[in-house]
């Protein structure tokens, strides 16, 4: 059989071929020849990549007892496969972490510190102005050419005075300014809030200029608009029989993802379209119950539900056991742009070995060759 030349084919067909290739194998084709490696470097084959891909799924565990024991793991959707990733020395120096929409956070009594996915270089703001853990994170982009840097945002959590959590403070918002290095001191969270205001009670969801806060078990929603710094009054969204939920930004929709225990029937996992004028919910899909079935031991506990979460971002919603005994089984629901329709599956095994943690983040970001490229 002759060897293809590649050198026949025009340098716009070969980026077009290239980029229907999942991202560790674009990585991996940069180094078969210079003109692919000139291709791929290139910001036009970025954005074509960037637009084709769908986000992937991050697990960073994190053992408090053994920081060793720490592991990151990112599923990629076009390969259907997890990749372990390194565990940085940063992030085995860094705790309070979390990740939201391309981003990477921690926040300590000292400082507040950012970096892309996948890169291993932070960089760190001005201090908060009210230092504090478990808070709600967004990012969202401002047009601007002064800086390439979206705003984020920062609310509720419970705040520091010293290296002690101040219980009396726990509503505060602050926006980014990056082109100032300052923290904007917005509008606090409304009071309904303050019971349970760490991202371990409530959830976070952009959608069209808005930062809506959700209670996971409260149900309370609320939304602050981004332009004119104000908070909608406090609504309650719970369709019938759900028992917790979490509030997701698609797209182009706004998703209740929860699930549902109506008497008579066994329970279920749900996803409702919400209109986000009026906040009113229509049924969209139940998760087959095989695939609910898998994610638990037939043994488990009346409480068996309580260890799911959910997380999503552009057209995919994963839901996953974040106990270790099941060694943090998921499953994914992939929306069509198109149609609406919906298609689960259930994801692969995570690599082992597989550590214990006492903490997990999830979050969902699209991946950035240009990463890949400078670490």
């Amino acid at each position: 059989m002759e060897e293809t030349n590649w050198n026949y084919f025009d340098s716009d067909l070969t980026e077009l071929i290239l980029s229907h290739l999942p991202i560790p194998s674009i990585i991996r084709s940069s180094l078969v020849c210079k003109s692919w490696q000139s291709i791929i470097t290139s910001s036009s084959f970025n954005t074509r990549v960037l637009t084709r891909k769908r986000p992937w799924f991050f697990l960073y565990g994190q053992n408090n007892v053994f920081l060793k024991n720490n592991q990151v793991f990112a599923f990629d959707p076009e390969s259907d496969e997890w990749i372990k990733l390194p565990v940085s020395a940063s992030l085995l120096s860094k705790d309070l972490f979390t990740g939201s929409n391309g981003f990477c956070f921690t926040i300590t009594p000292e400082n507040f510190s950012f970096k892309p996915v996948l890169s291993d270089s932070w960089s760190q703001t001005s201090p908060l102005r009210f230092s504090r853990c478990n808070p709600l994170l967004g990012v969202y982009d401002v047009p601007d050419k002064r800086s390439k840097l979206p705003r984020f945002i920062v609310a509720g959590g419970a705040s520091f005075i010293g290296n002690l959590v101040d219980l009396g403070d726990r509503l505060a918002v602050e926006i980014y300014n990056p082109n100032q290095d300052f923290w904007e001191l917005c509008p606090p969270l409304p009071a309904n809030f303050w019971p349970g205001n760490s991202s371990q009670w409530l959830c976070s969801a952009l959608f069209k200029r808005k930062f809506y806060v959700f209670g996971i078990y409260s149900f309370f929603v609320s939304s602050f608009d981004l332009e004119k710094r104000f908070w909608t009054s406090v609504q309650t969204l719970r369709p019938p029989g759900t028992l917790f939920s979490y509030l997701i930004s698609l797209h182009d929709r706004l998703i209740l993802a929860g699930l549902c225990n109506i008497i008579g029937s066994s329970p279920s996992f749900v996803l409702w379209k919400i209109d986000e004028e009026t906040l009113e919910f229509s049924e969209m899909e139940i998760m087959p119950q095989e695939l609910l079935t898998c994610l638990f031991d037939s043994s488990d506990e009346d409480d068996k539900f309580a260890s799911l979460k959910c997380v999503g971002f552009g057209n995919l919603i994963y839901v996953f056991n974040e106990e270790h005994h099941k060694h943090y089984p998921a499953c994914v629901c992939e929306m069509s742009n198109y149609s609406g329709k919906c298609r689960w599956r259930r994801l692969p095994s995570l690599p082992l070995p597989v550590n214990k943690f006492h903490k997990i983040v999830s979050f969902c970001s699209n991946v950035y060759l240009d990463v890949f490229r400078n670490n």
